[in-house]
């Protein structure tokens, strides 16, 4: 009796370890629960938690009742079911980010397994045949809470990741100190950061060798990452890209890297929701500038009301930048903007001769970009002269803005736009398009009680700018659906799909004679899919 319970086992334990391998990537899409973001994601998401497959273990209830030999065939028939559903759900499931199997998931993994195994080996070792339907319950019931089980086994190893954390921390501190000749750049704003941090490194590689934090590594661990495994001993300028979702976290970002130099991209209505207000944002982004020594200098956009505003509470030196702002030390003007992209001219404070600059960045707000990079490639000793040839040969930014042929359609890939200003200015973008003109999106998250209004702003700008809206994620895109409708936009016209995969499909349905450009504005992460 007790090898067959053994045996019963099996199909069970295996469709436990793939669903634990999908907890463990829900809980890294929410950063391992800071800030309760795993919990949160549990409570939103009801359909892809609670109501499943795994909630109809209460029928082993029903074992109480029936021949111990069918409860163990009904059992191990069960999982066998729920676990074929399970592999057919990941497999048409669509992954936007893969799960990476770290050092640390993997530690997760060995808690988590010994949290189910632990029981399990009970049961096994003090076998009672009289408590096999007890046993079956229990187990369901594992099952169906594994998500729990996954975010006991992250609190579990809390102690251990702290460890971990201080070692690697102190292993990039000390590699820091031991580069005596290198200079830190911190980047940081609402919106822009990696298409300024990628820009700034294009332009001051005309005279040093830069390195930029990789991809979207803009946290405490993306930075230590970066520093021990990417920084170079011959790299003489580290440009650190600097994200923040609370007031402080830039501070303890600078406290790690020590930058000498500053830019500040732009501050608005992005992620509110942790914030809380604008207020709070403003002090968090300025945290940056405020860190820099006395002999340092920090770029600022003056066109942002509260960047021209604020306070400075140390007195390293600022450079200013603007376009509609005259009093600036460098000022775009003269901007022509196309499909093709951009040309500006740049004048310098106290300086009557024009710069003019060419540029493929889509978008005036990249010409922000560019100009602060420039701001601070000319404080740093390159001329003008070599920042104009520098500024042509700038490369494209990947998921933003940008530009790419994809069978007979034009993709303006702007996936990792999800602020009201970047959405603005890629639906400027897409109205210079030659030819039928397509979004796709999910919308903006993250803003807090202001959601749904500007999401509802962001479907009246929209309707100013498509010829055909595709809406991903019904509920998510209510807004920006009444947004259309408030400005009488054809209802024929918009599309609602809950598979971004499904678009291209679409576009493709939607061309007709036409060059057609499709913008893909935002893409959730796996954590808002609305596809079931």
């Amino acid at each position: 009796m007790k090898e067959l319970f053994i045996v019963s086992l099996i199909p069970f334990v295996l469709y436990l370890f793939g669903k634990s391998r999908k907890g463990l990537h829900m809980l890294q899409l929410n950063w391992y629960d800071d800030d309760h973001r795993f919990l949160k994601w549990i409570v939103k998401n009801p359909y892809k938690v609670w109501i499943n497959p795994d909630m109809f273990f209460v029928i082993f209830a029903l074992f109480l009742v029936v021949d111990v030999n069918i409860a163990f065939c009904l059992f191990a028939i069960f999982y066998i079911i729920v676990g074929v559903l399970f592999i057919r759900s990941e497999k048409t499931e669509q992954k936007k980010v893969k799960f990476n199997f770290t050092k640390r998931v993997r530690r997760l993994s060995v808690t988590t397994l010994l949290l189910y195994l632990i029981p399990i080996t009970i049961m096994c070792l003090f076998y009672s045949v009289s408590l096999v339907p007890y046993y079956y319950l229990i187990l369901g019931m594992f099952a169906y809470f594994n998500y729990f089980f996954v975010m006991v086994a992250n609190i579990v190893n809390i102690p251990v990741e702290k460890q971990v954390f201080y070692h690697y921390k102190h292993m990039a501190q000390r590699k820091l100190r031991g580069m005596k000749n290198l200079s830190v750049v911190g980047i940081t704003g609402s919106f822009g950061k990696t298409s300024s941090k990628n820009i700034l490194n294009d332009i001051l590689s005309v005279k040093f060798n830069s390195f930029p934090t990789p991809k979207n590594f803009n946290t405490t661990y993306g930075l230590i990452l970066s520093i021990n495994n990417y920084l170079d001993k011959f790299n003489d300028v580290f440009i650190a890209e600097m994200g923040a979702f609370r007031q402080g976290e830039i501070k303890i970002l600078c406290n790690l890297v020590k930058p000498k130099y500053g830019i500040l991209t732009k501050i608005g209505e992005a992620h509110l929701e942790s914030f809380g207000s604008l207020e709070n944002t403003t002090k968090t982004k300025f945290e940056l500038i405020e860190s820099l020594p006395s002999d340092g200098c920090g770029v600022l956009n003056y066109d942002d009301e509260r960047q021209r505003n604020y306070k400075l509470k140390n007195k390293c030196h600022i450079i200013t930048i603007g376009i509609d702002s005259d009093d600036v030390d460098f000022r775009a003007s003269n901007i022509k903007l196309s499909e093709k992209g951009s040309t500006f001219d740049v004048v310098l404070k106290g300086d009557k001769k024009k710069y003019t600059f060419e540029t493929k960045l889509l978008g005036k707000h990249n010409i922000y970009n560019i100009l602060a990079s420039i701001a601070l490639g000319h404080y740093l000793g390159i001329s003008m002269e070599q920042l104009v040839v520098a500024v042509k040969g700038v490369n494209s930014i990947e998921h933003r803005l940008e530009l790419k042929r994809m069978g007979h359609i034009n993709i303006i890939d702007d996936a990792y736009n999800s602020n009201p200003s970047g959405c603005k200015s890629a639906l400027e973008v897409l109205k210079l398009m030659p030819g039928k003109r397509i979004i796709v999106t999910p919308g903006m998250i993250e803003l807090g009680d202001k959601q749904y209004e500007l999401n509802q702003e962001f479907g009246r700008q929209i309707a100013d700018s498509a010829d055909e809206v595709i809406l991903v994620g019904k509920e998510q895109t209510k807004p920006i659906y009444e947004g259309l409708q408030l400005m009488d936009y054809p209802k024929k016209k918009i599309h609602i799909i809950n598979d971004v995969v499904d678009a291209y499909q679409l576009i493709y349905d939607l061309k007709g004679k036409e060059e057609v450009f499709a913008l893909f504005e935002n893409d959730l992460p796996d954590t808002f899919n609305e596809k079931k």
